[in-house]
């Protein structure tokens, strides 16, 4: 189960490896590990099709 906490800026996800998008596991958006969770950021600048 991924939690998604909207902020001002953008998105912040905490996820584990398998709920990851390829974007997320080929680190194309910040990606932070802290243990066996990942936290992820999507600015609100960034739009999904992005690359």
């Amino acid at each position: 189960m991924a939690l998604r906490i909207k902020l001002p800026r953008g998105t912040l996800k905490v996820k584990t490896y398998r709920e990851l998008r390829s974007r997320e596991r080929d680190r194309r958006v910040p990606v932070l590990k802290i243990g066996a969770i990942y936290l992820i950021w999507w600015s609100a600048k960034q739009k999904p099709g992005d690359n």
